[in-house]
């Protein structure tokens, strides 16, 4: 009994291997069979079992010609260096899955790199729904960033700080900004950003080679406000102010621009990395959130979107 169990097992590492080797390594039947001393026929087995007993799991990788046309469009209004459109689910307009599916294929294409690279991650829902979605791996040549502070007002951890999982999940060196979200005073933020630690950060994410950020609304339900980082009245005075959206914290207006004092002052956040020389991806979707995406994309705080086919046709609707 113990050596059918011990063949069992032994049989899934294979399989695991194989797999391994066709999907992610890119190996063609042969070239698993030399490898692994075995025939083509054995190889295609294995590759089959990875996949029947669950070993390997398949991301949807299809063009589909709606998403690309979208994409394309949307590529080509707003000039932007990447773009990704993924079906929209027809039952649910809130589902993220799909974009946060998209986001953790994007990321892992970085984090495949050999060369090292410094990627700065903001924060958010569906941020945090791609970075649960990361496969396993080791990468300890990249440095990954938060843009964001990771204390709530309560003092506990913010939970949609992402940091922390992804450290976790791809081991690569991880520097957490030990800051909180929003300063309590203009002049404690600028103490803050004073010590070393915190200006080694900074200097970190103003080097980033990618980065991903979430867009937050600043309706009714804003991100900012339900998470306790503003209070209700602060969230009036950033809609009497025109404020549309906001990321990692920094208020902008329908037009892209920062809004003027109120609680853009006190934000530790680290200013958005620039579009100029790196990339900055923005992951976003929903009806609530197109204002804020629209003046993202047109005063080009981003050069990058991740998003679904609904709000892609929203933007474009509109442009």
């Amino acid at each position: 009994m113990a050596q059918r169990i011990d063949g069992s097992m032994n049989r899934l590492d294979d399989a695991a291997r194989a797999g391994w080797l066709y999907y992610v390594a890119g190996n063609t039947q042969e070239e698993i069979a030399a490898k692994l001393g075995i025939s083509r026929q054995s190889a295609q087995r294995l590759v089959s079992l990875s996949v029947s007993e669950g070993l390997i799991k398949v991301r949807l990788d299809h063009p589909i010609g709606r998403c690309m046309d979208l994409a394309s469009r949307l590529r080509s209004r707003f000039a932007l260096d990447l773009v990704e459109v993924v079906p929209s689910d027809p039952a649910s307009e809130s589902t993220t899955i799909g974009v946060a599916e998209a986001t953790a294929a994007e990321i892992e294409r970085w984090l495949k790199r050999t060369d090292p690279i410094v990627m700065a991650v903001g924060t958010g829902r569906t941020l945090k729904a791609a970075v649960e979605q990361l496969t396993p791996m080791t990468c300890p040549h990249h440095k990954v960033v938060s843009l964001t502070g990771n204390i709530a007002p309560d003092g506990s951890a913010a939970y949609y700080n992402v940091i922390f999982n992804i450290a976790d999940t791809v081991k690569a060196r991880s520097f957490p900004m030990p800051l909180p979200v929003i300063a309590s005073s203009a002049r404690e933020r600028e103490l803050l950003h004073a010590q070393p630690m915190i200006r080694e950060t900074l200097t970190l994410t103003a080097q980033a080679d990618v980065t991903f950020v979430g867009v937050g609304d600043i309706g009714p339900d804003a991100p900012l406000y339900l998470d306790g980082f503003i209070t209700d009245a602060e969230l009036k005075a950033l809609q009497k102010a025109g404020a549309v959206g906001e990321i990692c914290g920094w208020s902008f207006d329908a037009e892209g621009k920062m809004i003027e004092g109120l609680t853009n002052e006190r934000v530790a956040s680290a200013p958005i990395p620039s579009r100029e020389s790196a990339l900055v991806v923005a992951i976003a979707m929903g009806k609530r959130k197109l204002p804020g995406i629209r003046a993202t994309l047109n005063r080009r705080l981003v050069n990058g979107l991740i998003t679904d086919e609904r709000t892609a046709e929203g933007l474009l609707q509109v442009a």
